[in-house]
């Protein structure tokens, strides 16, 4: 296959590009999680009363699916897009732009059908941004600190998701349409402030052109073939399953009212104040789950560890429906969170196959977040019934099957290679571990 490098990667100090990243990343996470956690779940509430829970799974389904596609697609273009202007600034800034312009629209609106394209629209967008967003690691940041930026980055979305809800009990007595404004205007704010402290320009993509590329090497443009690149194909395995289990929070608000019988405003306190715990949480072990896997040169058994907790969490919400309980358990699951998305994160930037392909290989690798989003909404009725229809109960059955996708998932974190163990890139047929090579070049 023909091999291309990247030259003249302008390169951000890592003070800048990295206050940069969580400001941008940060308030544009902050428009985006804080509908899918709260305000949409009171926007079906508000225009379907008896059927909610169902129709709620299908905006956010489709929703996800949008994300789904988003990531990857947004990365290829981001790869793609050389303008002076910096092709991950081009679509940080694109990106929320039309993500917030759509959540302007969900707000005014009571149409079903205008809020599933509406959400469709901001979840493929936004994609768009985050997979700029977090290009820019493999892009301007070294092997050695990627740890460490992706510690900082895992942050940003509990800190995001707890200011939104920090925010929304103090507007309890706010229109709803005031509440999306509010924070279309945050999710463009961000990023274009972000514009100003991330430095990037036109690169040099160089390609060693060769006469015949067979087929199946062309389909390798689109997803890296999982024969040659193993642990890639094993990374999204393992990420998938994992957040399958994590991916069971989107539906803590409906929980609440349907299991617990809350109230909007008991409902809009309790994910508050469960959101805050497990910021607190994760903060903790995505910062020193990142850099203490940098000082050891180890990251799978903190990916070990990391599903473990998070499986433990997941089974007190099955077996134990008490708030005090779904508060320790919110917690012990950013634990685990926090540590695994950092790491992986880490992990992630060191086995992408190609460089110049790094924000389309990112996008396919950040599909394992968004497809559970999508996937969990529209089996959610299907387990509730499941879990009646067996006499387990709904919401225990619910949240025993995602534990078990979380079992599988980190029994497949086995395969992964470790720091230090061969990894197979483009152009490198026979691997060698390198632990000293930057992930960026300034040339």
């Amino acid at each position: 296959m023909a091999e291309a490098k990247v030259k003249g990667q302008v390169q951000t100090s890592f003070g800048r590009l990295t206050f940069g990243i969580m400001l941008g990343y940060g308030c544009m996470m902050l428009a985006l999680m804080t509908p899918a956690t709260l305000l949409l779940t009171f926007k079906m509430i508000e225009i379907d009363p008896n059927g909610y829970t169902s129709s709620y799974g299908l905006v956010a389904g489709i929703g996800a699916f949008f994300a789904l596609i988003g990531n990857p697609l947004g990365g290829a273009i981001s790869d793609r897009t050389n303008l002076s202007f910096g092709r991950r600034r081009t679509w940080i800034l694109i990106g929320p732009l039309f993500g917030c312009a759509s959540l302007l629209m969900i707000g005014m609106t009571s149409s079903l059908w205008l809020i599933i394209i509406g959400w469709a629209i901001a979840q493929l967008f936004f994609n768009f941004g985050m997979a700029a967003y977090t290009a820019l690691i493999p892009d301007q940041v070294k092997q050695e600190k990627q740890g460490t930026v992706s510690g900082l980055l895992g942050l940003v979305l509990p800190v995001a998701i707890a200011v939104g809800m920090v925010m929304m009990t103090f507007l309890t007595d706010v229109s709803s349409a005031a509440k999306w404004t509010l924070l279309a205007v945050i999710g463009v704010v961000g990023p274009v402030l972000s514009l100003f402290l991330i430095q990037e320009g036109k690169v040099d993509i160089v390609h060693k052109q060769q006469e015949k590329i067979p087929f199946g090497e062309k389909l390798s443009k689109v997803y890296p073939s999982p024969r040659r690149y193993p642990a890639f194909t094993w990374a999204v395995i393992s990420k998938f399953l994992l957040m399958m289990g994590y991916c069971s929070s989107l539906y803590f608000t409906v929980m609440l009212v349907n299991r617990m019988g809350y109230t909007e405003a008991q409902a809009t306190a309790s994910v508050a104040t469960v959101n805050i715990i497990s910021m607190v949480a994760m903060a903790v072990t995505s910062i020193f789950g990142g850099m203490l896997s940098d000082k050891f040169r180890k990251q799978k058994p903190f990916l070990y560890m990391s599903a473990f907790i998070m499986i433990l969490a997941t089974l007190v919400f099955a077996f134990v429906p008490n708030y005090l309980a779904y508060v320790i358990a919110s917690a012990v699951l950013g634990l685990g969170y926090g540590c695994f998305s950092a790491v992986d994160m880490a992990l992630v930037a060191r086995i992408l196959p190609r460089k110049e392909d790094s924000a389309k290989d990112f996008g396919i690798m950040n599909v394992a977040n968004a497809l559970p989003q999508s996937i969990v909404p529209a089996i959610a009725p299907f387990l509730l019934g499941a879990g009646t229809m067996m006499g387990i109960g709904d919401w225990t059955f619910f949240y025993i099957a995602l534990s078990v996708f979380m079992m599988i998932g980190m029994i497949s974190i086995k395969p992964l290679p470790e720091i230090g163990e061969p990894v197979a890139t483009e152009g490198d047929m026979n691997p060698s571990p390198d632990l000293t090579a930057p992930s960026v070049q300034n040339v």
